[in-house]
Order: C-alpha cells, then structure tokens, then sequence
C-alpha cells in the first residue's frame, strides 16, 4: 500500500481543536520539525500534546506554546523553555509531569492495549496523588494508566512508500513507541525510498503502525546546548 502524501499540511487535513497529539523526539533531537510548523500554520488549539519535553523558546514544540495552541502538556522535562514555565505559572497551560520511564511505558502500554499497569516509580511522592496504590510483595506500587493519541507525529530517517521506517542513532528515542500508540499515525522522514531498499532486518518501526509518510525539507537539526572544550 503507498502511504505516501504530499506534504505535512495535508497530512494533518484532519487535526482538529482539542485533539491529542503525541510527539516524537528528546530535547530537540529527532522531533517533528515539518509537522509542528504545519501545525502553527494552521492554528489548531486546545491541543494535548505528549512528549518527552516542550522544546525551547523558540524552536520546537516552543513554536506552538507561542501561539497558544496547547492546552496541555504531558512531559517528563520542560526545564529548557521559559514561555512554558510562563505560561503554566499563570495558568494558561496544564501540565502533567510524569517519570521519564513511566512515560515511555504508558506509551508503549497504549500501543499493546493494556490499559493500566502497576510501578513502584513515584510512589510516596506528588506523582502519585490521586492514584490507586498497591503493595505486592512488600512493595509498594502507583497504577499508571496507558496513553494514547489521535495523532502520532514521527520523525525518522529514512522510510518506504509502505511505511516502513528506520532511525538514525539517538534521534530513535521515543519515536518508534509512540507510532504504535495512535489512531494516525503520520511520519516525515529525511530519506524516502522505494521498497527493497531497507534492509528488513534493520527496520525499526514496521509499515503496519504508519498511515501517511512524506519527506521533509529543511530540517534545522538543533542543538539545546553547544559545549565547546576551552582546550
């Protein structure tokens, strides 16, 4: 099946108000970059947005925080972007905060269709406040409930017309979870080619999660900090 689509806007021709958008990358590494401009550009608000942390200022899912067009954050780290710190002290954004584990395993639990497991991450703390707790074994454990996305936006290096997609180094991160634990899943990738020319043991994500996959342009690939040695 061909899943190619012309571009991010008309990969997201049917992102509306209020949905919940699940976002690939960690820091600015592997993130989205076509699709969250197609996003701004568009304007769709009041949008939930799941990602391991809120970009910066202004690049990344930052973009969107400057036009007001998240209603909600759930992330483990939003320490590198001072308009989300703002923006949540004044009250026109939630957060959820979440373990960075954790995170990642309600992702890949919504993708297995288990709807809640049990960890003993964050227990005695704020975490879990408001939440069933359990002891086995002696231990004490938080439910955590699954989660999921009516959209997926997944960042990969190269991938195939059928969907198929493999990523570069680092830039894997939590992408390949969350292509599995959305209603749509869209991916832009750097490298489109034909099939065949992935080897298929070297696939990360199979074509079977992905729904629409084009190739962007432009990426800026940032770096969050620059260290340069003195020596």
């Amino acid at each position: 099946m061909d899943k190619r689509i012309a571009s991010a806007e008309a990969a997201i021709a049917n992102l509306l108000d209020g949905m919940t958008i699940l976002m690939g990358g960690f820091g600015l590494c592997g993130i989205p970059e076509n699709l969250i401009g197609a996003v701004r550009s568009k304007g769709t608000k009041d949008l939930t947005v799941v990602s391991n942390n809120a970009g910066v200022d202004d690049f990344g899912i930052g973009l969107l925080l400057q036009n007001r067009q998240v209603k909600k954050m759930i992330s483990t780290y939003v320490g590198e972007n001072k308009l989300f710190e703002q923006l949540v002290l004044t009250g026109e954004l939630q957060v959820e905060l979440n373990p960075q584990g954790t995170l990642a395993e309600r992702l890949r639990a919504g993708g297995a269709g288990i709807p809640a497991f049990y960890t003993p991450t964050g227990y005695g703390t704020m975490v879990a406040d408001g939440k069933e707790t359990r002891e086995f074994d002696g231990r004490h454990f938080v439910l955590e409930r699954a989660l999921r996305g009516d959209f997926a936006f997944i960042k990969a290096w190269k991938g195939d017309r059928w969907g198929n997609l493999v990523f570069r180094k680092t830039a894997r991160n939590f992408n390949p979870v969350m292509a599995t634990a959305a209603d749509y899943v869209i991916a832009e990738v750097e490298h489109l080619v034909e099939p065949g020319q992935l080897p298929p043991d070297q696939i990360h994500t199979p074509g079977i999660y992905v729904n629409a996959i084009f190739e962007g342009a432009g990426y800026l690939k940032r770096i969050e900090k620059r260290t340069v040695s003195s020596v």
